[in-house]
């Protein structure tokens, strides 16, 4: 397989060189027509079949090595001029050379090709001018063509610079024409390559900007289904715990039991429901900070309640981040607290929100197990994904620039749980 590609690329290689052997061919053989046909004074046939060898290489390259094919020009021109070799007329395909050195040579090329015009023009009238270099001239068969020009009047000179500027003159502004006009092709397609990857990097950022809203939003309906079930949950669990303790005989107590039961479950359900059908952040049922109190007191724990200042609305992503917060505090209090001790939930409406909930941690648990005591870990490391728990309490806080703060302290009822959470106050749109 690889000689097979070698042998590919060879013959590119040659398929796209046959344009400049061609050019290069069809010079040779001009040039060896006229040196075999022609009867000339001063050279012989082999000088003058050099010249159009010389010629011929310097067609061939003028696309492929511009600046090669210049300076073959000049030293071909200065041989035939020192070597007594006569003008041919193959020799107008230096004006092939002119075009490709305006149309695809370096920088340097361009300009020393440019240069080579007048120089050329230079030299001949030098040449003329001086009388002691007047034998070269007549030897190169210049001074044929100058007796013929005078033949036309004192005008030969102008006719002679028209001439010497068509022939080099034209073709080399040409090939700066198609140069610059292929430099503007190439730009314009950069332009629209620009352009398409502008475009598709746009449609990729609003797909990585999608996909992150997505998971956003997949983020937020773990948060508030980890929180209404896990706080419905723990209730329900609460209060079935706590029926096993009566007795049997009071059937008004088991009745109140399994209503609040199915109240937390059924109530735990439509939000399950609210959260899982709504796109926009969801609100909280009516009943507000209350309820969730009175639900933890329902289940059959101590819950001691103070709120401190006035009380105001809050707006509704604001209720949404304070009810849910403060629903993880008393999930997690439910829990992992003692169930003989008192919990203590604070509100202060100073400046700020300020939601503490404090209880007494049941030190009969595996406490390398429960969140509490996992959450407090994290408050030292690198936060997880998911969401959950304090994490989830954290960034839920954070989103409406408010912050949170837990620990876990020894005091003399035990070691205790605390969480404190403060959001900024604004004013209700009107």
């Amino acid at each position: 397989m690889t000689g097979v590609t070698g042998m590919t690329g060879v013959t590119r290689d040659w398929r796209s060189w046959a344009p400049d052997l061609a050019v290069g061919l069809v010079v040779l053989l001009v040039g060896l027509v006229e040196a075999t046909g022609t009867d000339l004074v001063y050279s012989s046939r082999t000088s003058l079949a050099l010249v159009a060898l010389g010629m011929a290489a310097a067609a061939g390259l003028s696309r492929r090595a511009p600046g090669i094919a210049l300076l073959l020009v000049w030293a071909v021109c200065g041989i035939q001029l020192l070597g007594s070799v006569d003008l041919m007329v193959s020799e107008v395909a230096v004006a092939v050379v002119a075009f490709g050195t305006a149309r695809w040579g370096s920088l340097l090329t361009v300009w020393l090709s440019a240069l080579s015009i007048p120089a050329a023009g230079l030299v001949v009238f030098v040449l003329l001018a001086v009388s002691q270099l007047s034998g070269l001239v007549e030897q190169a068969g210049v001074m044929t063509l100058v007796e013929r020009a005078y033949s036309y009047g004192d005008t030969w000179q102008l006719a002679a610079a028209l001439i010497g500027v068509s022939v080099l003159g034209i073709p080399w502004l040409a090939g700066l024409a198609l140069r610059f006009m292929s430099r503007a092709r190439r730009s314009e397609i950069s332009q629209v390559a620009a352009e398409e990857d502008a475009a598709q990097a746009h449609r990729e950022s609003e797909q990585a900007r999608e996909i992150a809203q997505l998971r956003e939003e997949q983020a937020r309906m773990a948060r508030d289904v980890h929180d209404v079930v896990g706080h419905s949950l723990a209730v329900i669990l609460a209060q079935a715990e706590s029926a096993q303790y009566r007795k049997g005989s009071d059937t008004e107590a088991l009745k109140e039991t399994m209503a609040t039961i199915a109240t937390s479950a059924r109530t735990s359900l439509q939000d399950v429901r609210q959260v899982l059908t709504t796109t926009a952040q969801p609100t909280v049922r009516l009943g507000g900070l209350d309820s969730l109190v009175d639900g933890v007191r329902a289940s059959g724990h101590q819950v001691l309640s103070t709120e401190e200042g006035t009380p105001q609305p809050l707006p509704p992503d604001l209720e949404t981040v304070a009810y849910r917060v403060l629903q993880e505090m008393l999930t997690n209090a439910i829990r992992h607290g003692r169930r003989d001790s008192v919990v203590h939930v604070e509100r202060h409406w100073e400046g700020e929100l300020r939601i503490e909930v404090r209880n007494v941690v049941d030190t009969s648990e595996d406490l390398t197990a429960p969140i509490a005591a996992v959450d407090v870990a994290r408050m030292t490391s690198e936060p997880r994904s998911g969401g959950r728990g304090v994490e989830g309490m954290r960034r839920r806080l954070e989103a409406a620039g408010g912050r949170l703060d837990v620990r876990r302290r020894q005091e003399e009822s035990g070691p205790t749980f605390t969480a404190t959470a403060w959001l900024p106050l604004r004013s209700v749109a009107s």
